[in-house]
């Protein structure tokens, strides 16, 4: 079976060295030294300031959220996974949905514009498969409006923009380091803050409120911190990033060529860096989206239908009174990701191309 996705696992050897030390040290969790040096690396290598680690992604964006004083309503895209919302609603946020762009699939800044209300407190857009958003309208929306925009930057491990870190855009921007993903630590996400002071309040924030010499109770919090074994599992996987890229790339390469004039995709953002993560096609239409599905299965292969369904139509979120995105709902019918990650053979990659032809034919 060869599925849409497999966690890259480094050299057990380098893992075990790390392991020893957390061992010797007994020092499991609470801003260890591991999770200190993967902030510091990550830094580093991702050229940004300000990085929070966390346990995962959605406490990401749940920190995020709080951090910025969002509580009452955030206006979000529909076409993503469904964290994204749901981390929200958890919280007693309200999302409202705007339509996407139908070219590049991402939040549409007009459709955002238009749907502000009185409630509004933030505006959460979604780099979606790593393709950059418009960050410049957001920019000038946000200015508009008085409103903090927090990414959603889960999909954009390494992306850049106009040759920096798309992650320096935005009041916030969230990670995730879920097995998943392109860079993972088994577990984990990562928050960068454009605002020194936004940083400190979220980094007590995620370790239950705690802070100042004494451990002052200063705040409400929440238990959202990274573990020395997880930061190990990253240190790791970090050492390898330059052949994990390699490797994506030339599969998705592999797909362009092999699917030219058969599918579509989503349109690049100019300026923008692909680091592979995701190999998404458009199909002409559901129907033949569920005929690719099915050739695939035929062969053994599971893709997924990233992202499926649009959120506006998913019934927990309904009670919200959600209009119609009509891009965003076109989009999620035929949207599919291939397999994408760096054990995948060109043998098997051949297959799937050869099973999407069959597909699209019939």
């Amino acid at each position: 079976m060869i599925n849409v996705t497999k966690p890259f696992t480094p050299p057990l050897s380098d893992l075990t060295k790390y392991l020893e030390k957390i061992h010797d040290r007994a020092w499991l969790t609470n801003n260890g030294p591991l999770v200190r040096e993967l902030t510091e690396r990550l830094e580093d290598y991702l050229g940004v300031k300000n990085l929070l680690l966390t346990a995962n992604g959605t406490l990401a964006l749940q920190v995020a959220y709080k951090a910025l004083d969002v509580n009452q309503q955030a206006i979000t895209s529909p076409f993503t996974f469904i964290a994204t919302a749901s981390a929200m609603k958890w919280q007693g946020i309200e999302p409202l949905f705007a339509d996407i762009d139908s070219k590049t699939l991402c939040l549409c800044p007009t459709e955002v514009e238009k749907s502000i209300t009185e409630k509004t407190e933030a505006v959460v857009p979604v780099h979606v498969y790593g393709n950059a958003c418009d960050v410049r309208k957001f920019e000038e929306l946000s200015i508009r409006n008085n409103l903090p925009i927090i990414y959603d930057a889960s999909h954009t491990f390494g992306v850049q923009y106009e040759g920096e870190s798309i992650l320096n855009w935005g009041d916030a921007s969230t990670l995730s380091f879920h097995a998943t993903k392109l860079f993972h630590t088994v577990e984990g996400g990562g928050i960068v803050f454009k605002d020194r002071d936004t940083y400190e309040r979220a980094e007590r924030m995620l370790n239950f409120g705690l802070g100042g010499p004494q451990d002052d109770i200063n705040s409400l919090g929440i238990n959202a911190k990274m573990s020395e074994v997880h930061a190990a599992y990253g240190l790791c996987v970090l050492d390898s990033m330059e052949q994990i890229f390699e490797s994506r790339e030339r599969i998705l390469i592999a797909y362009r060529e092999g699917l030219s004039g058969v599918v579509t995709y989503p349109e690049w953002s100019e300026s923008t860096s692909n680091n592979y993560a995701y190999a998404p096609i458009l199909l002409d239409s559901e129907a033949q989206c569920i005929q690719v599905l099915n050739e695939l299965k035929e062969v053994g292969v599971i893709a997924r239908r990233y992202f499926y369904p649009s959120l506006n139509t998913v019934s927990e979120f309904k009670d919200t009174g959600q209009s119609v995105c009509r891009k965003a709902e076109h989009a999620a019918k035929r949207a599919v990701c291939l397999p994408i990650y760096p054990s995948l053979s060109q043998e098997d990659v051949q297959k799937i191309i050869g099973a999407v032809k069959l597909g699209c034919e019939r």
